[in-house]
Order: C-alpha cells, then sequence, then structure tokens
C-alpha cells in the first residue's frame, strides 16, 4: 500500500474501577493510537505501552514521541509499503516493540481494509468465537475478592487470573479456592518475586492452579527453569518473551510450560504468529494476554486468539469490564466467549465523538517529512 501520512492520537479513558497489580494501580487508561492514511483507505493500531514505565520500559508519552520523530519518519521513500516489511524496516531502532507494533497494526489494517480481507483470516484463524478470562486485580480486602470473583463467575468468564504480590498470595487464593471450588484458576506475579522465594511458590501447588505466570523478573530464565522444577504448577512467562527467539530459548531451558503472547509486548501480530507457531510446534499451549485494550486492541486481540494454538481462556474481557464507553462498539461476554469480527481488517472502526472526547493530543506526520504537527 502507498502509505501517505500516520495521526498519532494520545488518549485518556477512565476506568470503571482502579486495576491494581504488583507494579501499581491505574485509574485511567491512558494509550497511543495509531492511524495510518494509505491512498485506498486508512487503519488502526493500538500501543499497549501505559502512562508510567512499570510494566515495560515504554511509557506512553515517549511511544507517542517516537512514534513521530522516528519510526514514521523511517517509513518514507519507499513505494508501495508490504506490511511484512515493516518489522524489518525498523528493526535498526533496538525496543520499542509496543510502539513498533502499533504502527505496523495500522498499517496491516490499512492494508487489510483495501483488499477487503479480515485480520483473523490473515493470520491463519480456524475459530469464529474464543473463550475469554478474566484478570482480578489486588482488591482492599479479601472479601472485596470473593465479591469480585463472584460477579465475574456470574458474568460467565470462564476463567479466573487473580494478580498476586508479597502478602497477597496464599490466602487470597486459598479463599477463592475454597468459595468457588473447581473453577479455571490461575495467578499472574508479574515479576513480583525473586529466587529466595522459590519454597513460598512451591506452596501454590496446593490450589491446583492452571498456571503461575511470571513469577521472577522478565530476564531471570534460570530462575524460572529452576522453580518449574520445583513445583507441579505450570509455569507461564508473559514479560520474559518478547519475540519468536525468546520463546524458542525459554521452551530449550524448560523455564516455561506456558506462554501468554501479548502483540504489542512482542512486537505485533505478524510475530505473534511466529510465536504460536513455534509453540504449536514444540507442544506448548498458548493464550492471549491483555493490557487494558480499547476496542481498537481487542478487535485484533480476538482475531490472534482464534488461532488454532491458542486452547487457554485469554484475557480479552468484555469492554464494560474496563470501560462505560468504549472507543468502539462494545464487545460483550456471550456463554463465556467473544465473536471474533468478520470485517475487513481488525473489522471495527472508532467513534469519531468518542475519539474526539478523549483525545488529549494528536499529530499528523507526513510520510514525506519528519515534522509533526502537534496539537
Amino acid at each position: 500500500m502507498k502509505l501517505e501520512g500516520v495521526e498519532i492520537h494520545t488518549i485518556r479513558m477512565p476506568l470503571v474501577s482502579p486495576f491494581r497489580t504488583s507494579f501499581g494501580t491505574e485509574t485511567v487508561r491512558e494509550a497511543v493510537l495509531v492511524r495510518a492514511v494509505g491512498a485506498d483507505g486508512e487503519g488502526w493500531g493500538e500501543c499497549g505501552a501505559s502512562a508510567l514505565p512499570l510494566y515495560s520500559s515504554e511509557y506512553t508519552p515517549a511511544a507517542a514521541a517516537l512514534l513521530a520523530d522516528v519510526l514514521v519518519p523511517a517509513l518514507g521513500g519507499r513505494g508501495d509499503l508490504d506490511p511484512h516489511r515493516v518489522a524489518g524496516i525498523l528493526s535498526p531502532f533496538k525496543g520499542h516493540r509496543q510502539a513498533k507494533a502499533a504502527l505496523e497494526t495500522a498499517i496491516l489494517d490499512a492494508d487489510l481494509r483495501a483488499r477487503d480481507v479480515p485480520l483473523s483470516y490473515h493470520l491463519g484463524a480456524v475459530k469464529d468465537r474464543v473463550a475469554c478470562g478474566v484478570s482480578v486485580g489486588i482488591t482492599p480486602t479479601i472479601p472485596a475478592l470473593l465479591d469480585a470473583v463472584d460477579g465475574y463467575l456470574a458474568d460467565g468468564y470462564v476463567r479466573i487470573k487473580l494478580k498476586i504480590e508479597h502478602g497477597w498470595d496464599l490466602e487470597p487464593v486459598r479463599a477463592v479456592r475454597e468459595r468457588f471450588g473447581d473453577i479455571l484458576l490461575q495467578v499472574d506475579a508479574n515479576a513480583a518475586y525473586g529466587r529466595a522465594d522459590i519454597e513460598h511458590l512451591a506452596k501454590l501447588d496446593a490450589f491446583d492452579l492452571s498456571l503461575l505466570e511470571q513469577p521472577l523478573s522478565a530476564d531471570d530464565l534460570g530462575g524460572h527453569a529452576m522453580l518449574a522444577r520445583r513445583i507441579s504448577t505450570p509455569i507461564c512467562l508473559d514479560e520474559s518473551i518478547l519475540s519468536a527467539a525468546h520463546a524458542a530459548h525459554a521452551i530449550e531451558l524448560g523455564a516455561c510450560r506456558i506462554v501468554n503472547i501479548k502483540p504489542g509486548r512482542v512486537g505485533g501480530y505478524l510475530e505473534s504468529r511466529r510465536i504460536h507457531d513455534l509453540c504449536v510446534a514444540h507442544g506448548v499451549p498458548v493464550w492471549c494476554g491483555g493490557m487494558l485494550e480499547t476496542g481498537i486492541g481487542r478487535a485484533a486481540n480476538l482475531a490472534l486468539a482464534a488461532l488454532p494454538g491458542f486452547t487457554l481462556p485469554g484475557d480479552t474481557s468484555a469492554s464494560e469490564r474496563y470501560y462505560e464507553t468504549d472507543m468502539t462498539p462494545p464487545f460483550r461476554l456471550e456463554d463465556g466467549h467473544m465473536t471474533v469480527p468478520t470485517g475487513a481488517g481488525i473489522g471495527v472502526t472508532p467513534d469519531a465523538a468518542v475519539l474526539d472526547e478523549v483525545t488529549v493530543s494528536r499529530a499528523w506526520i507526513p510520510l514525506a517529512g519528519a515534522v509533526s504537527g502537534a496539537c
């Protein structure tokens, strides 16, 4: 496709309730949306970075600046641009996978829309709906946690994921297991523990969890391999998996038995498919993680989660889990599942009125130039 320019939106959308993890609490979702405009139409992508560099080194002001000053200008002067070449063109610039993912997705979306091809079909989806779980943040009290889980189960979610940290792990998990019995239950530490905590983490084996997600730091694959030999609960890696090469190394070391694929974290949906294919070849189940996405990111995640290797419920929760008014028509849960969009590209477009209301800054970057028109 011939790319004419890119518009970068920084948005702020209030969450329906605070979302607390081991690295902080979010009450507002600050994100960067990317609109790629070509001769034959436009496409959208969402950057998963947060307002502060807590989950990863990326954060929204830096992502918006990098897109405007470096990544978009790097695509200039190339004529017809194949979306599959974007990652290679941007590869000289180190890191910043979430910003790169948003740009690649927007260009891929525009290209697929022009050809009337759904993203799910392009990626190789085999399902028209996917099973959905929900991620439950750290609550002030255990009774509050039980009330939250009770509500999500009543909504129909087929899997519950509990965020844990030091001082909020064994007792909350025990309380949920005792109250709700044989539900599909997993926990996510967001790298809150260290090797000194291996014996403590082994106590989670008593609760028949489907997986323990990212217990140790992202760069400690050796520690995860040690922990995997000590406990029976399957270890799932999230922050440690930045590419197919990272996934291959983790599997080779025995550092995980399950992989959480977050498209933004790994650089986009095309790299996500490579990780999926690698894991399928090694018999490693995968599932699609979430980053509090608006409907833009949620639609694309559903397309990815419809691939055959995604055998575990993901974090593609309904729009109402996070937002009173979503950026797109709301995604709703039906019998514990969500329907994969069937329209061209990602299958959804942001509502112009909602986008204007939540946008706090925007910049238009013409492809031939490197000067942004911030406003």
